[in-house]
């Protein structure tokens, strides 16, 4: 299984060790299988915030992180931050916390790197940056995962095991 982490960045995503990638492959595959039972919502309960710069937050990438979430029970809420990179670090601190209170996670989309890391500092809940960008390193697991699905059912697998690992 994969290490938990209350932050979890690109960087520390495209660094995955092969036993990792594997882990989260099969757990996605399972996933696909029906591992977790018919009817099983194994997130019920759980909050997800999808934090949004823009209008990113209504695209079809962050559709597919949504449809992830709700698929395993979650509930999923369209934030927008109001923090930037100019942000003081008490303002960011602050919401961060409030943020970690109010969800059990959180999606990052459209914000810097920097500004990811710091609400991921304060959170105390695991932070993704751009999960649901079709450009992060998971993606590249999501073709070989099952060649005869559409790879965007393969990416919605993968972000569910991503999911699960850090909220069960």
């Amino acid at each position: 299984m994969l290490q938990h982490l209350t932050y979890r960045s690109i960087t520390e995503f495209a660094a995955l060790t092969a036993g990792d990638a594997d882990a989260l492959a099969a757990t996605a595959r399972g996933l696909q299988g029906g591992m977790s039972g018919a009817g099983e919502r194994p997130l019920r309960g759980k909050n997800l915030g999808l934090l949004c710069a823009d209008a990113a937050g209504s695209g079809p990438d962050t559709a597919l992180l949504q449809r992830a979430a709700l698929a395993l029970g979650a509930q999923v809420a369209l934030l927008r931050p109001g923090l930037t990179e100019t942000s003081t670090a008490e303002q960011v601190r602050h919401t961060a916390r409030i943020l970690g209170r109010l969800y059990d996670a959180l999606e990052c989309v459209g914000l810097s790197a920097e500004l990811v890391r710091r609400i991921g500092d304060g959170a105390g809940v695991p932070v993704f940056e751009a999960l649901s960008s079709p450009t992060h390193p998971i993606c590249r697991l999501a073709a070989p995962l099952d060649p005869l699905r559409p790879v965007s059912d393969n990416r919605c697998a993968l972000m569910q095991a991503v999911l699960l690992n850090a909220l069960t």
